[in-house]
């Protein structure tokens, strides 16, 4: 299992990537990261922030600013921003946030890290071809509600769409890294 860091556990030397938040910065969506001067107003606007004691866009922010590539990498809270955009529509520097959300999300996916549940769905994609397993009972209450039965999918169609995306692989990697 991953091993995840809390935001505000103390920070390590060690930690500091200083060359992060220069290749953030190159990255398209997260071009203006430097030019965040924390000022909170992502943070208090957001409806998950609203509603959660640890979602705060500015604190991820700030860490990708420090080059502390690994601890919001590995950050759960990193998927728990709604793509609302409300922060980024409010923003006084008109950084796209939702955007530097995105890509930090899409560098954790590529390093093979993501919440479970995420995995899991991918795998009952590729199994059934539904995000979630559909249990017998539902189906024997459909037939005695006669409504009609649920369509059957290929999941050898979908197998080989995730192959050609790349989610294949990025399961395989999460799985030879922290499967278990």
């Amino acid at each position: 299992m991953t091993q995840t860091l809390s935001l505000n556990d103390p920070i390590k030397a060690s930690e500091i990537n200083p060359k992060f938040r220069l290749e953030l910065s190159k990255i398209d969506g997260s071009e203006k990261i430097l030019q965040c001067f924390q000022c909170g107003t992502c943070t208090s606007d957001c409806p998950i922030a609203k509603f959660s004691e640890s979602y705060r866009p500015r604190q991820l922010i700030r860490m990708a600013q420090l080059g502390l590539k690994e601890r919001v990498l590995k950050s759960e809270t990193l998927w728990l921003c709604a793509s609302c955009f409300t922060c980024t529509d409010r923003c006084p520097q008109d950084i796209e946030v939702a955007s530097i959300i995105r890509v930090l999300r899409n560098l954790a996916a590529e390093k093979g890290i993501f919440p479970t549940v995420i995995r899991e769905q991918a795998n009952s994609i590729l199994e059934s071809g539904y995000a979630y397993k559909i249990p017998l009972l539902r189906e024997k209450k459909r037939v005695q509600l006669d409504l009609p039965t649920l369509p059957k999918n290929d999941p050898e169609k979908i197998r080989i769409i995730l192959k050609k995306t790349g989610i294949q692989n990025l399961l395989e990697k999460w799985e030879n890294n922290f499967g278990e």
